[in-house]
Order: structure tokens, then C-alpha cells, then sequence
């Protein structure tokens, strides 16, 4: 079965840095791209970054441009999210997604998921 397990989750000061990975398995297709989401305590899920596993392509919400970066291993068995700069705001639980075959990840909203991790929580205090 197709399985992503995120990890590297932790509480950390405002200003600080975290990378979190995704390790993907049990795939019969190879996605397309994939992304991370992030949901605070009563607030919807919202995508943060989603990476084009052929050509890179990156994409960003505004929020965590130049702080944040997606990348993806040679493999493409694992995503990694780099957090820099953190803030307060940017703490809440951390999904990794998948599409479905053949589709790509949308910019905004998360019809396009078919495949979710279980979350790792990021938590940064002022």
C-alpha cells in the first residue's frame, strides 16, 4: 500500500529552523509531484510548497517564500521541507500529500490529494 511518513516535527524558538522529510513508499504509479500542507487549530489545511518530480518545478504559497524550501532526493523516495525563519504562525500540524496517477498538484486547495501522511507538528513559540 501506498504509505508517506513524514517526520523531523518539533518546538522551536521564533527564528529558527527545521527540516522535515517525507519518506514515500508502496506506490504502483509514480506521482506526478508532491506537497506539503500544514493545519493549525481551527483553521482549514492549507498547502505550503509542492515539488514536479520530473522537471522540479516548485511551487510556494506567498506565506513561506524565501524561508522555505521543497526538494526531493535522487531517488525520489523522500521529500524534504527546509524551514527557516520560523514564526509562530507557522506552527501547526504538517501533512505530506500525493495525487493520483497522472494528476498534478494544484496551487491552491487539496482536491487533488489522494494520498496523505499522518502529520508531524511543528510548533514555534515568540
Amino acid at each position: 500500500d501506498a504509505q508517506l511518513v513524514e517526520s523531523g516535527g518539533d518546538s522551536v524558538q521564533a527564528g529558527g529552523s527545521l527540516r522535515l522529510s517525507c519518506e514515500v513508499s508502496g506506490f504502483t504509479y509514480t506521482p506526478r509531484c508532491m506537497g506539503w500542507f500544514r493545519q493549525a487549530p481551527g483553521k482549514e489545511r492549507e498547502g505550503v510548497a509542492s515539488i514536479y518530480r520530473g522537471d522540479g518545478t516548485l511551487n510556494y504559497v506567498d506565506a513561506v517564500k524565501g524561508r522555505f524550501t521543497i526538494s526531493q532526493n535522487a531517488a525520489k523516495t523522500t521529500v524534504t521541507l527546509e524551514m527557516n525563519s520560523l514564526k509562530p504562525e507557522d506552527s501547526g500540524m504538517y501533512y505530506c500529500a500525493a495525487p493520483s496517477s497522472g494528476r498534478g498538484c494544484a496551487k491552491t486547495g487539496a482536491s487533488w490529494v489522494k494520498n496523505w501522511g499522518q502529520g508531524t507538528q511543528v510548533t514555534v513559540s515568540s
